[in-house]
């Protein structure tokens, strides 16, 4: 059974994320942290899945079993794990959550004891245990060697003053009306929150979980509902978190979602400006637009680009000594604060921007045209090698006559096909891209 995917362990709750699973993999995990453990703690935290208490219970009892320690935090942001993992000086940490999936979804992302995601040869390892049997038999404990687990409510406090740490002391929020989507997820406490005590008038929407309603219809999926608000309420920004609030979208005065890529392309050069930035450019990935790169050699800046996923982003930068990257779909990582995507303190960063330079969002981050992009999703029932296909290297070729940049992937969290294609003329990449389209869907449905 092949368990992790492009981060971490995603399926259908109760399927693939079964009580037994989770129990059996708790236990493999235990066992590959015990031979770097210090304190015997491991953290777990959640987002606000109904199926949140059952994964949560089986990860207590396979931790316990194997001698660890468990110190439950409830709902918190993904980032937060992280954070906290290493500041209580913990052996790992564990968030369960299946990020902007569906509510019938969830998931498990595993940190060590720095809060870095792990790396694909400590997934390995763990899916090696996973498989061993006898493994998982001996490594049981008895009599007083069994662990415990407590459960701790107030450490949201630690990571609301992490977070306000990164908005500089001398500014404030005052005058400023922030809408916040939560997504009814995991930052709905935390982010109105800290935008409070920073001054914000804050208008909070999608902020009632009741296990179900995780990413529906709201948050950074749809940022059209936070859009709907800020018109309503006149408010200066929109920001819209995904379902473990790692995520950042962000939308302008006058509702409209601003782009990913040049979202961060700003916050790049703002970072530039402000002295701030390691490595002299940024970290993207191979989805990100053609013109990003083009501006930011304008700028004096560099892009690399990695595979897709964050952890993946994250590596280029501690290999290039870049400390800011992100992906097109809103996970921004400012490494100086985070070791992963947060969304709360990348909203942070674009307030403290629009505060120093008194400008509206629609006038800071417009800084150049994109070259025309379409992304689609298709929902496959074999996820084949391309190459096997008759006639894919084909269909490579007369996107390629057509001088467009394509990406054809995988989704490693669903049982969906990325199709990205990008070119200069739009009307010729909506026809290639429906050409796209049904081929795959012959093929792969």
């Amino acid at each position: 059974m092949k368990l992790f995917g492009t981060d971490g362990v995603r399926g259908k709750a109760g399927e693939k994320v079964s009580a037994l699973n989770t129990m059996k993999l708790a236990m493999a995990t235990g066992i590959y942290f015990r031979q770097f453990s210090k304190s015997n703690k491991i953290l777990v935290g959640k987002d606000t899945r109904r199926s949140g208490y059952m994964i949560e219970n089986a990860l207590v009892s396979g931790l316990t079993a194997v001698g660890f320690d468990v110190i439950q935090i409830g709902p918190m942001p993904t980032p937060a794990i992280a954070f906290l993992t290493e500041s209580m000086r913990c052996d790992a940490g564990i968030m369960i959550s299946a990020s902007h999936n569906p509510y019938y979804d969830n998931g498990i992302k595993f940190f060590d004891n720095l809060g870095n995601k792990l790396d694909r040869e400590q997934e390995r390892e763990i899916e090696n245990i996973y498989e061993d049997n006898e493994l998982i038999e001996l490594s049981q404990k008895l009599e007083k060697e069994i662990g415990k687990s407590k459960r701790i409510d107030d450490v949201i406090g630690r990571y609301i003053v992490h977070i306000k740490n990164s908005f500089s002391k001398s500014l404030s929020l005052s005058g400023m009306r922030v809408v916040v989507d939560c997504a009814n997820g995991a930052g709905y406490k935390v982010a109105p929150t800290v935008l409070e005590e920073l001054g914000a008038d804050v208008i909070v929407i999608e902020n009632k979980p009741d296990g179900f309603n995780i990413n529906e219809q709201c948050g950074a999926m749809f940022p059209e509902t936070v859009a709907k608000y800020v018109k309503e309420y006149r408010a200066d920004v929109g920001i819209a978190l995904d379902g473990d609030a790692d995520r950042l979208v962000l939308v302008d005065e006058n509702g409209k979602v601003i782009d990913g890529d040049k979202l961060m392309a700003v916050l790049a050069v703002y970072l530039k400006e402000e002295g701030r930035l390691t490595g002299n450019g940024m970290v993207a990935t191979v989805m990100s637009n053609k013109g990003l790169g083009e501006y930011l050699e304008s700028k004096g800046l560099n892009l690399y680009r990695s595979s897709v996923g964050d952890k993946n982003v994250v590596d280029m930068m501690q290999d290039n000594g870049i400390n800011f990257g992100g992906e097109q779909s809103g996970h921004i990582i400012f490494s100086d604060y985070a070791k992963t995507g947060d969304g709360i303190s990348s909203a942070l960063q674009v307030l403290a921007l629009l505060v120093q330079r008194n400008q509206t969002v629609s006038e800071a981050f417009n800084p150049y045209e994109s070259y025309p992009q379409k992304l689609v999703n298709i929902a496959i029932n074999e996820k084949r090698d391309f190459k096997s296909v008759v006639g894919y290297d084909e269909l490579v070729k007369k996107v390629e006559d057509n001088n467009m940049r394509h990406l054809f992937r995988y989704s490693g969290t669903e049982n969906k096909m990325r199709i990205l294609l990008e070119g200069k003329d739009e009307n010729v990449l909506n026809i290639i891209m429906q050409e796209c389209k049904e081929f795959f869907q012959k093929a792969l449905v």
